[in-house]
């Protein structure tokens, strides 16, 4: 029997927490469709802010970018990261290239035109673009893109479809994020019978910075009870674009079996806490969900609004390496 763990925000997926040098930790996450034939739903960007991560559970929710606002973003809009690039607020997030068309998934970028993203406006920077001679990245079913700063360069990694479901990595200049300036790495493909369970996927790309390394963590196999979270390391000033330079384990840090009451947790991000220590904040679904009891389980899971929120602690082993089934 695994831990027990409360729901933190309900019915919100893919969730990603950061504290800004505002002082305020910020929380986005898919907002969802209840059943296909929801007429809304994976349309719009939301946001939470609060002084505390305990807090962002009972703070005001408020949409700060709807694809009717875009001429290039169309739903269905998953995934989106709020990150400070450069000086500027910026959302990552994945949106179809055209109406109602789930197989045009690809990455775009919204910016913030002030310094509060939460009252400020936003405008549409449009879909990523891939630098002089890369012919791959974003043509085709791109989605979950992160966003981070190593050692003096700054990196975004996604999920992209490369035969199967892979993650990639490519550098950005942090003046124009829109963009990268590195041909697309493949960072780690579906190797393992942990992460192939139904369909073969590797997605999700998390990362945190913790005694000189780079943990990246992805999620692994379709998104019902198998759903799952992967590793990989690399010392902090290796060259992350060489996959020599990364380790991947060969097994999973964080199943359904370490659950209790939960099932198919991944799509993690980390954040520290008021206390500098480290958190992660992942979606799981719940025990009526699972049992077929949600009045969504006839539905493709595409359209089960049914995973939620939830935070964990990162604890670390003797081996250096995040422990996240406590």
């Amino acid at each position: 029997m695994g831990i027990k763990n409360e729901i933190f925000i309900k019915d919100r997926a893919d969730p990603f927490i950061t504290k800004g040098i505002d002082g305020f930790y910020y929380f986005t996450a898919s907002f969802p469709m209840y059943g296909k034939k929801d007429s809304e739903g994976y349309d719009r960007i939301i946001l939470r802010r609060a002084k505390t991560i305990d807090s962002l559970a009972v703070a005001d929710e408020k949409v700060i970018w709807n694809q009717k606002d875009s001429s290039t973003a169309f739903r269905f809009i998953w995934a989106p990261e709020i990150h400070e690039i450069g000086g500027k607020w910026y959302v990552l997030f994945a949106a179809s290239g055209s109406e109602n068309n789930v197989w045009d998934i690809d990455c775009h970028i919204i910016m913030c035109e002030g310094k509060d993203p939460y009252n400020d406006p936003w405008i549409d920077k449009g879909k990523f673009t891939a630098c002089e001679g890369d012919n791959f990245s974003f043509r085709g079913f791109s989605l979950d893109m992160t966003y981070f700063e190593c050692n003096g360069k700054h990196y975004v990694a996604w999920a992209q479809n490369g035969g199967n479901s892979n993650v990639y990595l490519a550098t950005i200049n942090p003046d124009k994020p829109w963009e990268t300036t590195c041909p697309a790495v493949l960072l780690t493909k579906p190797e393992y019978d942990w992460e192939k369970i139904r369909i073969p996927v590797n997605e999700g790309p998390a990362v945190m910075k913790h005694n000189s390394k780079i943990y990246l963590t992805f999620s692994a196999s379709a998104t019902g009870p198998e759903y799952c979270i992967g590793l990989m390391y690399a010392d902090e000033k290796a060259d992350l674009t060489d996959i020599s330079n990364w380790k991947k384990l060969n097994t999973p840090l964080l199943t359904s079996d370490d659950l209790d009451g939960e099932y198919g947790p991944g799509h993690n991000s980390f954040a520290k806490d008021e206390n500098g220590d480290w958190i992660f904040v992942y979606h799981s679904r719940d025990e009526k969900c699972f049992r077929g009891e949600c009045g969504y389980s006839d539905n493709d899971s595409l359209y089960d609004p049914c995973r939620s929120a939830r935070i964990r602690k990162v604890l670390w082993g003797n081996d250096g390496l995040p422990i996240l089934n406590n």
